[in-house]
């Protein structure tokens, strides 16, 4: 089987999409498949649709690239749209609309977590052909070997890290957090390390600040810590939290977007309200809580076996997926993808 992935891998921190990528290539090499980045070769089975946006410097080729690609020169390629964004992530106008526009030339898609996948935006013909594989972390790297759990005296050691600076990745919690570490009742119970980069402006006064780190460097970073705090807002699949629950460490995190899905049963959830009861629930309950994290089930071999049985069925079904698919049914649609804006 060939597999053309629009996403170039990049070298050091670059996002839990390049992390995904470098696992499903891995996978699909192992087995003898051929990956490409581009669409030259007409013996291309599978078209993974990664990101539709033509300026991202990680993208090699367009949804508009994909739809000239089946229409002259191979018909039979099947294309499955991985959809793991959305506007209500980072308060856009834009991103829902490129998405829908672009899955146009989708045979199937797959959604990162079925929060994403029940949004309104996808209530109709995507929603009626699609999966959802959720995202998972590479436990070669991000494992808890090493790693030693809080003994119940001291300071609590919470981390997070986030490679997008946006302000709902969670600052409201992280910024309330800094204060109370400045507090009497606070800041000989816990500490807190925000690792990645900031939003605009932002700065910590108490919180202990690390750029942003990859790989088994990461993983180290993550493994020095006791508990993980995810405060985002309508996270559409993240895969920061798998990388610290992967390492040993609780979760503690917002009950918004996908979270509830991957993180329920190893942690404690919370909203913007009740946070500090929460975190005094985490506290209590860390020994249990501890114990409960080797059967964390978000790993990235699981991830890429999902999305190699995906692309093996659809192979399969080939046939009956090229004889009801009409690229032609909204001749705007069709060219509008052409276009770039």
């Amino acid at each position: 089987m060939k597999v053309a992935i629009n996403f170039r891998i990049q070298d050091g921190p670059w996002g839990g999409g390049n992390r995904f990528v470098t696992a499903l290539v891995d996978a699909l090499t192992s087995r003898g498949d051929t990956v490409v980045h581009a669409l030259r070769d007409r013996n291309i089975d599978i078209i993974l649709l990664m990101d539709p946006r033509w300026r991202h410097p990680s993208v090699t080729f367009t949804p508009g690239a994909i739809l000239r690609y089946l229409l002259f020169r191979n018909p039979r390629a099947l294309v499955v749209h991985r959809i793991n964004e959305c506007d209500e992530r980072k308060n856009t106008r834009h991103m829902n609309s490129l998405l829908r526009r672009a899955n146009y030339c989708a045979d199937h898609t797959v959604f990162v977590g079925s929060w994403l996948k029940n949004l309104p935006l996808w209530q109709g013909e995507a929603k009626a052909r699609c999966s959802v594989i959720t995202n998972g972390a590479d436990a070669r790297i991000f494992n808890p070997r090493g790693w030693q759990p809080w003994s119940g005296q001291g300071a609590l050691k919470l981390v997070t890290h986030h490679w997008g600076g946006n302000w709902m990745k969670g600052f409201d919690i992280y910024m309330r957090l800094d204060e109370m570490l400045g507090e009497s009742d606070w800041k000989e119970r816990i500490e807190f390390t925000y690792i990645g980069n900031l939003p605009q402006g932002v700065t910590f006064r108490n919180v202990r600040y690390v750029p942003p780190l990859d790989g088994e460097v990461l993983a180290t970073e993550l493994r020095s810590h006791h508990a993980y705090l995810t405060a985002s807002i309508n996270e559409p699949g993240g895969n920061h939290q798998n990388e610290g629950a992967l390492c040993g460490l609780p979760l503690l995190y917002r009950s918004s977007g996908c979270l509830p899905e991957y993180c329920e049963g190893f942690g404690v959830a919370f909203d913007e309200v009740d946070f500090e009861d929460r975190l005094r629930q985490l506290i209590e309950q860390y020994a249990g809580l501890a114990t409960a994290m080797s059967a964390y089930p978000h790993t990235a071999a699981r991830t890429c076996t999902n999305y190699v049985a995906l692309f093996d069925e659809l192979v399969k079904s080939r046939d009956q997926i090229f004889a009801s698919r009409h690229l032609w049914r909204n001749p705007w649609l069709l060219l509008r993808n052409q276009t770039p804006f």
